[in-house]
């Protein structure tokens, strides 16, 4: 049986029941081998009085109706006294087949005893077949007495059962008296022979040896039996034996041993007869005093037994139950201090440990002393255990608070190299914007659009730092944004955006607290579309008002994930974890699962048909509102004060168009000069055809300084009404073309609070760069 799992109470209680339960079961088996002796000798009364007295009642009627029944075969006539005795006898026989069939007698007898009357009760069936026998005279006298002898004999048997006292000196005496009883049935024998004898006159065949016989029998029983009197009793029974009436037995005895076997009984029938029935009287007085002086004697054997079983009992009851008590109380202390002693470490395990941590990683102050106290269990073993646990508890909470300020300060080192690249970042982008600005040279300007597009990416991926820092990215818009422009926002922060296609968009808004992190959120999961698909194969994002929000799908057709991988990255998508460090290969997963609680964003994952993956963004309701009207520039409201994301005109189709590899898109048209030329496309837009015209046509490089020439305040006009225009001829056209990405204003400076990319369309050459200013993309 294997203990090794139960719990400690279970152990300790097989400890303490099973040796108190083996007690118990001693103490048991030694009072009942005490207390069993104790009650035979308590029953030696009931003995005496329902069986000894009736029984020796009836052996006393048997001899008599011997007696006369060996008169009856001896002469010729029948003898009324024979009936009148057998009478007699039938009334001692059912009293006492009364008394051995009740319980009393049978609850204090023992099997032996029980055995014995069975016995006695079948030979006393025995009596009446045998009285028709004599009736008839199919018997001789021999075989009466035999008769009779026998019956009588079962009964000195049953009486010799009853001696089974756990006295050893009580025993004896009652073997004693069976044994006299025994010697007064010889004499009765001796009586039914000569009665036959003294009839006929003398005696016949065999009769006179077995008369020599029966006296030699009776003396020597009776001299036996009274050795084992005690002395006060042998000494009655030797003032019985020098008796009258024994003294002329014993005499007429004498006699008729000294006769041949064939003479006449040379005493007197009458003299015999009556010196015979007064010895017979007097032993059977005998005998009874004796029996109920031996009761007697055993009542106090029997209550000395039992006091002293009683007081045994006690003491062993009393040290079972302080056994059990003392075993009870050391258990349950045990099992206490223990059960203590773990709920302790449960305690700091389940609750205490984690709410530390918790609390360090919330900036509150932890007192080592007051989270994990001492734990005072006493000076043994187990106060030990808990003077022990109360130092690894120690240790695990400063453990736990150096690890909470190992990773606060790994976090403040995330979040100032990202506040530092950020800042480095928005300059790049500035110097870029200006660049741009007197770049007249295509090739050099679709290079610098690219390097403005790594810029793009480098910021989103600084903005990453922060958010495994856990602060918020600087960007922000107070107005709401078209869920179009959000999508094109994020496209163009994907380095393979000309892969992506905008499918069908549902007209919606998104709160401007939101869009700088949606944008980024977006961004993360199309990058990760393109990335894990072929060159070759297109990224497909869909967007579609329901009833608990607005849902975006971004499904590519790439390598896809396994069933496992894809729930355990629902999984971590559903409950952002703990940043770990060494698990740097899902960072993406990571950001996309910080930023999508910030709002409340549901994020799942699901196989692609037949290949792929999908990715589906559900975006709440109370993020969603109305899709904002286009914003178009006026005197009083000049373009550089808008929004990009709200100036851009939003037409829908369900598949992005690609630019021809001729072609470069530029929103603005600078005041200077350039080599190359606007040409009408088919939405109604100019379109800036790429083109090296002659060394003539190339402006002095005196104009290559008019720009600077320019105050701010001109140049924000110039590009408002391109601005408007743009927006206005892209409203009438049907016409679809992809968002390349924007670029941040260069009167911006480094401030951190805009975006960029949204809403331009890019082109095989590069993405084009815009210069919006970002006065109302930033939360006052």
């Amino acid at each position: 049986m294997d203990t090794r799992d139960w719990p400690i109470r279970a152990k300790l209680t097989a400890l303490v029941v099973t040796p108190v339960a083996a007690l118990l079961a001693l103490w048991i088996f030694a009072t009942t081998l005490t207390f069993g002796p104790a009650l035979d000798l308590l029953a030696a009364r009931t003995l005496l009085s329902d069986f000894g007295r009736p029984g020796e009642q009836v052996v006393a009627e048997l001899q008599r109706e011997r007696r006369a029944s060996v008169i009856h075969l001896a002469g010729t006539d029948t003898l009324p006294a024979l009936a009148q005795q057998r009478r007699r006898t039938d009334e001692a026989i059912v009293e006492l087949r009364r008394l051995m069939a009740g319980e009393q007698l049978r609850d204090a007898a023992g099997d032996l005893l029980n055995a014995r009357l069975d016995a006695l009760g079948a030979a006393l069936d025995a009596l009446p077949a045998g009285r028709g026998f004599i009736d008839r005279r199919q018997v001789d006298r021999a075989g009466a007495i035999g008769l009779y002898s026998g019956m009588i004999s079962s009964a000195f048997q049953a009486f010799a059962a009853t001696a089974a006292l756990p006295d050893a000196e009580l025993n004896r005496q009652a073997l004693a008296l069976t044994a006299l009883g025994r010697s007064r049935e010889l004499l009765g024998q001796t009586d039914a022979v000569l009665a036959g004898a003294f009839v006929t006159g003398r005696f016949t065949e065999g009769e006179h040896l077995r008369l020599v016989q029966t006296i030699a029998n009776e003396r020597f029983v009776a001299e036996s039996s009274v050795a084992d009197l005690p002395a006060a009793d042998r000494a009655a029974y030797q003032r019985l034996v020098e008796g009258e009436a024994f003294v002329r037995l014993r005499t007429m005895q004498e006699q008729l041993l000294t006769v041949g076997p064939s003479a006449v009984p040379p005493i007197d029938a009458r003299t015999w007869q009556a010196s015979q029935e007064a010895v017979q009287q007097e032993l059977r007085d005998f005998e009874l005093s004796q029996a109920d002086g031996l009761a007697e004697r055993s009542v106090p054997v029997a209550v000395t037994i039992l006091a002293r079983l009683g007081v045994a009992g006690v003491l062993g009851l009393a040290a079972i139950v302080a056994s059990l008590l003392v075993a009870v109380r050391v258990g349950r202390t045990l099992a206490r201090r223990l059960s203590a002693v773990r709920a302790a470490a449960l305690e700091l395990a389940e609750h205490r440990l984690p709410d530390v941590v918790t609390r360090l990683r919330r900036g509150e102050q932890v007192d080592v002393a007051r989270e994990a106290p001492p734990l005072s269990y006493g000076a043994d073993e187990i106060g030990d255990v808990g003077r022990a646990f109360t130092e690894v508890s120690r240790v695990a909470v400063r453990s736990a608070i150096d690890e909470v300020t190992l990773r606060r300060g790994l976090n403040e080192v995330f979040l100032n190299l990202a506040r530092r690249s950020q800042g480095l970042v928005h300059r790049q982008l500035a110097v870029l914007d200006r660049m741009e600005r007197r770049a007249e040279d295509p090739d050099e300007l679709a290079e610098l659009f690219r390097v403005d597009h790594l810029a793009t990416r480098l910021r989103r991926h600084a903005e990453d730092l922060v958010i495994l820092a856990g602060a918020a990215p600087g960007r922000g818009w107070r107005q709401p944004v078209a869920l179009l422009d959000v999508l094109r926002g994020a496209i163009s922060e994907v380095e393979a955006y000309d892969r992506v296609d905008i499918g069908r968009v549902g007209p919606a808004g998104l709160l401007g607290r939101a869009v700088a992190d949606v944008i980024h959120l977006l961004a993360e999961l199309i990058e990760n579309a393109t990335a894990f698909s072929p060159p070759e194969r297109r990224v497909e994002v869909t967007g579609t008002p329901v009833v608990d929000g607005y849902l975006v799908e971004i499904t590519d057709h790439g390598l896809g994930m396994s069933p496992q991988a894809i729930e355990d990255a629902n999984r971590r998508l559903a409950t952002p974890p703990e940043f770990d460090p060494a698990d740097s290969a899902r960072l993406g997963l990571f950001v996309v699962s910080r930023l999508a609680a910030r709002h409340d964003v549901k994020v799942t994952l699901r196989a692609g048909t037949p290949v792929g993956l999908t990715a589906l963004v559900r975006i709440p309701a109370d993020l969603v509102t109305e899709e904002p009207p286009i914003a178009a520039p006026t005197r009083d409201r000049p373009a550089a004060s808008v929004s990009r994301l709200t100036t851009l005109p939003r037409p829908r189709t369900t598949r992005t168009t690609r630019e021809r590899p001729e072609q470069t898109v530029l929103p603005f048209a600078p005041a200077r000069t350039s080599s190359v030329e606007a040409a009408p496309d088919g939405d109604g837009l100019p379109r800036r055809v790429r083109r090296r015209g002659p060394a003539a046509h190339q402006l002095p490089p005196a104009s290559q300084d008019a720009p600077a020439t320019r105050s701010p305040e001109e140049v924000r006009r110039q590009m408002s009404a391109l601005q408007a225009g743009t927006a206005r001829g892209r409203l009438d056209s049907s016409g679809v073309h992809p968002a390349p990405p924007a670029r941040p204003d260069p009167t911006a400076g480094d401030e951190p609070g805009r975006t960029d990319g949204v809403g331009v369309p890019p082109s095989p050459a590069g993405p084009a760069a815009t210069s919006d200013s970002t006065a109302t993309e930033r939360d006052a």
